[in-house]
């Protein structure tokens, strides 16, 4: 475990190391280094957060919001920072170099597109032998790209949850062996929130508070940021999300999985009658914020079996009396998909204009977000509320390292980043993989006691952990 819960000595003793590095970039950080043991320091996070309660990777230092603030200025107004960002969540593998004033200097990303189409989604150790093979590939091409070596490199910045443990745990050795062998601080980063913040990398007018719709194929979340670091989760969904309604209704319609399902339903939609089938809207009956699928789900495999369309056969090989009867379908559910988004949307903006009344902005993102369809409708719905809608461009939406490196960025500024794992550190060292780990805390007008999300919470949210070390910050003296 040594190297994996640092301590007050680890922290001090890694910063006066930097005095000896001579690159450009290090000699920048060992500069701040100097500057940020005057901002309060917590204790041992061995001390803060028992070890059983497993502190984020994320998490090294952290001082109360006036200091943050403070201590902000002299880091923002570097724009010469240059973070590695490495995504491996799910079924793409990605990284990108971005700079701290928001050029991106390179984004590759690896699909395994021919694998969901093989099994019909995502079969965690075929991912995770598919990440392994290309993840030093993909690394090397974004600092190619970028046109700089390992050793520009301000800081590592990777996803540690939420995801499926298999394959994060690809990324973050990667992650821990360049900043190991570099002496680079790392980031460990929650990928919902991820999504969130790039919308701030390509906005630049978007400032906290703001409204958080963040749709893919494992979750469905509503979030009122309030501030980095800091979430109410005014609602999720109790099974499945949006975007693993739209693959295996995509699977089932015997779709081309290569695209993921919901771009080949959205462009099969085209060409139904939206009104062709009744489904019914799920969770009319309950005034919350949280988001149900599996129903609809059912309701779309029951339909397909009722007009006996048989998914073996391709649609490009279907009569055409068939494939209309697939639009129909296909159509159909994606009016009733999105408006379920669309109901819970209009809620969720009437809570959070309850709590942040200067909430301007809905930010969509996820790999969901970039359907044409969704932003139309949501577009409708903020207009009705005098919001403006904001989504990342589609390559952005989808799981990328552009987001990864962004957020690492963020936090990065405020001194929310671990030192140097060892250089040498062995492949079986145990990891912080947080495969399901929540965002913010429940808002109490939308908490659920559905036990699917009982379950789900395994590790304590981001917020809370934050928010908690917070409070332990030694007051600053006067």
């Amino acid at each position: 475990m040594t190297g994996l819960v640092p301590t007050l000595s680890s922290r001090i003793s890694w910063r006066l190391n930097l005095l000896h590095k001579t690159t450009q970039y290090v000699t920048i950080r060992a500069f701040k280094a100097l500057r940020i043991p005057s901002r309060p320091v917590l204790p041992p996070l061995s001390s803060a957060f028992p070890l059983n309660s497993s502190p984020p990777r994320l998490v090294s230092s952290y001082s109360n919001k006036s200091a943050a603030v403070q201590m902000q200025n002299p880091l923002s107004s570097d724009d010469n920072l240059v973070i590695l960002g490495i995504e491996t969540s799910c079924d793409d593998t990605a990284a990108a170099v971005v700079r701290s004033s928001g050029e991106i200097l390179s984004q590759v990303v690896s699909s395994q597109a021919d694998l969901l189409a093989r099994y019909g989604g995502v079969a965690p150790k075929m991912a995770e032998q598919a990440h392994a093979q290309v993840i030093d590939q993909v690394v090397q091409e974004a600092l190619d790209k970028a046109q700089l070596t390992e050793m520009d490199l301000t800081a590592v910045a990777v996803t540690i949850g939420p995801g499926l443990s298999l394959c994060l745990r690809v990324g973050v050795q990667k992650a821990r062996k360049i900043a190991g062998r570099l002496n680079l601080p790392i980031v460990g980063v929650h990928h919902m929130e991820a999504h969130a913040l790039v919308a701030r990398l390509v906005e630049k007018k978007l400032q906290f508070p703001f409204l958080a719709l963040l749709i893919s194929g494992g979750h469905n979340l509503l979030v009122l940021a309030r501030d980095l670091g800091h979430y109410i989760q005014l609602g999720t969904t109790v099974d499945d999300a949006i975007g693993e309604a739209y693959d295996k209704t995509a699977k089932w319609l015997g779709l081309d999985m290569r695209r993921s399902g919901g771009p080949a339903i959205e462009e099969l939609a085209h060409e139904g009658d939206a009104e062709a089938v009744k489904f019914r809207v799920p969770m009319k009956q309950h005034k919350d914020c949280n988001f149900s699928y599996a129903g609809l789900k059912n309701q779309v495999r029951l339909e397909i079996e009722a007009q006996s369309i048989n998914a073996e056969i391709p649609i490009s090989s279907t009569s055409s009396e068939d494939r209309g009867a697939r639009a129909n379908i296909a159509a159909s559910f994606q009016r009733v998909a999105v408006l379920h988004l669309e109901e819970k949307c209009q809620r969720a903006i009437e809570w959070a204009l309850k709590i942040e009344p200067s909430v301007k902005y809905l930010v969509a993102s996820g790999g969901v977000a970039s359907n044409k369809f969704v932003r139309s409708r949501l577009n409708q719905v903020v207009e009705r509320n005098a919001l403006q809608l904001l989504c990342p461009p589609p390559s952005l939406c989808t799981d990328n390292g552009v987001m990864i490196a962004w957020t690492g960025v963020e936090h990065f500024r405020v001194g929310r980043y671990d030192p140097p794992p060892p250089a040498n550190e062995p492949e079986d060292a145990q990891l912080d993989l947080r495969p399901r780990w929540p965002l913010g805390e429940e808002y109490a007008e939308g908490r659920s006691d559905a036990r699917s999300m009982r379950k789900a919470r395994i590790h304590q949210s981001l917020t809370s952990l934050i928010q908690a070390s917070l409070l332990e910050q030694p007051k600053p003296t006067v």
